[in-house]
C-alpha cells in the first residue's frame, strides 16, 4: 500500500531547544528521501519561536507553510504559591477538588512513592506512578486512572505523553518543572473536555537550586545549557510575576493576550507591589559581603541578625549587614531572594552547594541606577499583620541611625567595588 501521509507527533522532542529532546527523532530527517513525494506534517503542542524554527531545520521540512493555533486554554485556571509546607498544602488543593480524578507531579520516584502512600493515609485515593516501578504494576495504574473516576495519579513525568483522558479536573506540581514549556504541557493534561480544571504548583528557592544543579551535571553542551538555564529564568519569572499568569504564560509563546484573564490567582487577587530597592540592596549587600558562598537560609539568618552557629564560625556577625534587616520576618526575605533570583539580579552556583552570587545589573541597584519592584509581602515588621501601609517617616534612634549610616556606606563600598 502507498503511504499518503508521515505525520510525526511531539515534534518539539526532534529539537535540543525543546524541554523533551529526545536524539532519536533527529532519524526522522530521512523520511524525505525515503519516502519522496509524501507530505509529512510535524505537529507539537509546546514549542516556543526558537523551536519551532528548529523544528523545521531538523526534519528538513523546508519552506514548510507553519499553522498555529492559540496557546491559550481558557478553562484551565492557573495558581501558582510560595512553598510553606507542601503538603498541607496539597491537601487543602485536594479537599477543593473531592471527587474529581487529577494528577500530582513530582520529581522524583522517592517522593512520588512517599507522596502517594501520605495521601492515601489522608483518605485520598492516591496511586503511584513512574518508570522505576514494575511494568504491570505501573499498566494497571495507568488503566485505573483512565477507566476510574475519584482517582489521584501521583507521577513522574514519565506519565501523560500519549495519555488522552478528558475529564481531568486538576494537575498539581509540588516540584518546579524545567521550563515553561513543560509547564504548558503538564498542566495542559487538564479540562481537555473543556470544563473548568485547576493547574495548581509549589515551588521554592529549593527548586531553583536543584533545577540548576540538573542542567550544570547534565552532559548538554554548553550552548544547550545556556538555553535551558533561560528557560528556567522565565518559568521563575512566571512563578513571581505582579500581573496576569495567562498574560505572561502566553507571550513566552509570541501571543499577546490583550486583557487579564481573570482565571489565575493574580487575577481573583491582585499582587501588592512596593518599592524593593532598599530591601535589594540589603539584600544583595548580604550576599556579597558573606562572600557569594552562601545559600539563602544562611543570608537570611545574617539579615535577620541570628548568630548561629555558622554565622559566628564565619564572623558574619561582624558584618555592618548583620541585622540589616531583623525588623522584617525571614519569609520574606526568601521571598525578596527569590525575586532577585527570578530577575538574574542574582544567580544560584549549584558548584558552590546553592550559594548565592550577584549577576548581571546588580552593580546598577548598588548605584542607584536602578529602581526594584518587588511582588507580594512589603517588607513587614516580624510582629506585624501580613499587610501594611507605608510607615510615616520617623526618628531614628542613635542605634539605629548607626546601621542605616553604615549600610548606606556599606551600598557604596558595593558599588565602587563593582566598578
Amino acid at each position: 500500500a502507498k503511504v499518503a501521509l508521515i505525520a510525526i507527533d511531539e515534534a518539539h522532542c526532534v529539537s535540543q531547544w525543546g524541554h523533551d529532546f529526545r536524539p532519536d527523532y533527529r532519524e526522522l530527517s530521512h523520511l524525505g528521501e525515503l519516502f519522496p513525494g509524501v507530505p509529512r506534517i510535524a505537529l507539537t503542542a509546546t514549542a516556543d519561536p526558537m523551536t519551532r524554527a528548529d523544528i523545521i531545520e531538523r526534519l528538513d521540512l523546508g519552506d514548510a507553510r507553519v499553522f498555529s493555533s492559540s496557546f491559550d486554554r481558557p478553562n484551565i485556571s492557573y495558581s501558582i504559591v510560595e512553598r510553606d509546607n507542601a503538603k498541607a498544602q496539597l491537601l487543602k488543593f485536594l479537599a477543593e477538588h473531592e471527587g474529581d480524578s487529577g494528577i500530582v507531579y513530582c520529581l522524583s520516584r522517592a517522593k512520588v512513592d512517599d507522596t502517594a502512600s501520605w495521601l492515601s493515609a489522608q483518605g485520598i485515593r492516591a496511586l503511584p506512578y513512574h518508570a522505576g516501578m514494575d511494568a504491570s504494576k505501573r499498566g494497571a495504574h495507568q488503566d485505573a486512572f483512565l477507566k476510574e473516576e475519584n482517582l489521584c495519579l501521583v507521577a513522574t513525568v514519565a506519565f501523560g505523553m500519549g495519555i488522552d483522558k478528558p475529564d481531568v479536573r486538576y494537575v498539581a506540581h509540588l516540584d518546579l518543572p524545567s521550563s515553561i514549556e513543560a509547564y504548558y504541557q503538564e498542566t495542559g493534561r487538564a479540562g481537555r473536555d473543556g470544563a473548568p480544571a485547576d493547574a495548581w504548583m509549589s515551588y521554592g528557592m529549593g527548586d531553583v537550586v536543584q533545577r540548576r544543579r540538573m542542567i550544570d551535571d547534565g552532559q548538554a553542551p554548553e550552548e544547550v545549557k545556556r538555553v535551558e538555564r533561560g528557560k528556567l529564568t522565565a518559568l521563575l519569572g512566571l512563578c513571581e510575576t505582579t500581573g496576569c499568569r495567562r498574560q505572561a504564560l502566553l507571550a513566552y509563546f509570541g501571543e499577546v493576550y490583550d486583557h487579564a484573564c481573570g482565571n489565575c490567582d493574580t487575577c481573583r487577587s491582585p499582587v501588592e507591589t512596593f518599592d524593593g530597592t532598599d530591601a535589594a540592596v540589603k539584600a544583595m549587600a548580604a550576599v556579597y559581603r558573606t562572600g557569594q558562598r552562601f545559600g539563602a537560609g544562611h543570608v537570611v539568618d545574617v539579615l535577620t541578625g541570628k548568630a548561629t552557629e555558622k554565622v559566628l564560625r564565619f564572623g558574619h556577625e561582624n558584618q555592618a549587614v548583620f541585622g540589616a534587616g531583623k525588623d522584617v520576618d525571614g519569609k520574606t526575605w526568601q521571598s525578596v531572594l527569590r525575586q532577585l533570583t527570578a530577575s538574574g539580579l542574582l544567580v544560584v552556583d549549584h558548584e558552590s552547594h546553592g550559594a548565592l552570587k550577584l549577576g548581571e545589573g546588580a552593580r546598577d541597584v548598588f548605584r542607584g541606577e536602578r529602581q526594584i519592584t518587588l511582588r507580594k509581602d512589603r517588607p513587614r515588621k516580624a510582629t506585624e499583620a501580613r499587610r501594611s501601609t507605608s510607615p510615616a517617616a520617623v526618628d531614628l534612634p542613635a542605634e539605629a541611625q548607626a546601621l542605616f549610616h553604615a549600610l548606606r556606606a556599606e551600598r557604596t563600598k558595593i558599588a565602587k567595588a563593582q566598578g
